[in-house]
């Protein structure tokens, strides 16, 4: 026991005396004209922040104005979404690189979340509509996304929510319908009481 306090008091000697040969090194460095701190890039203007800050609430806070329907969700559907989600919205297997078609399935599961096997979809799972929207936004379709208009983006809400039979065909998404959709899992969520500090 000894001999290895002796050890242990020798290796910890010789780390004090490379921290402190390293912090005298390191020091000069700063007096050699490196500098204390490195300016890269350039701040961003307040319209390159808003570009880019789209988050949607599930309030709905932020939406943009447009509008779209279940007919006009169809079509944009079909060209921009069914070659990985299905024509049936149930997702595609086999595709490379992608996760396996269940994954990719945008509707049904109802009741399944606590089941040992849950299957997880927009009606499922998902507690927002505006979710669903702010996700198409930012994501989708997956080989480019942002290229869908806002209206699109409306409109594909618009089918998939009617799809899952959340809403009826008749319902037109905007601003003002979108956030008062009622998603099957809306109180599936617990509340995290904790305060937001980061807004």
């Amino acid at each position: 026991m000894c001999i290895r306090s002796v050890e242990g008091l020798r290796r910890a000697s010789a780390l004090a005396a490379f921290a402190a040969a390293w912090m005298g090194v390191a020091a000069p460095a700063g007096a050699q004209g490196y500098p204390s701190r490195f300016d890269f890039g350039a701040t961003a203007t307040p319209e390159e922040v808003a570009a880019v800050a789209i988050a949607i609430p599930p309030d709905g806070k932020g939406l943009p104005p447009g509008r779209g329907t279940y007919e006009q969700g169809k079509e944009t559907y079909a060209n921009a979404c069914a070659a990985c989600h299905g024509d049936d919205l149930m997702g595609v297997t086999g595709l490379r690189d992608m996760p396996r078609g269940a994954q990719l399935r945008l509707v049904g599961g109802r009741g399944t979340l606590t089941q040992q096997r849950p299957i997880v979809t927009v009606e499922s799972y998902w507690p927002y509509a505006t979710t669903l929207f702010d996700y198409v936004r930012r994501a989708m379709p997956f080989q480019s996304p942002g290229i869908l208009s806002v209206d699109e983006i409306y409109a594909v809400c618009a089918y998939i929510l009617t799809e899952a039979n959340i809403i009826d065909k008749t319902t037109a998404l905007d601003a003002e319908t979108l956030p008062k959709v009622q998603m099957p899992n809306r109180e599936g969520f617990i509340h995290d009481p904790r305060p937001e500090i980061f807004k």
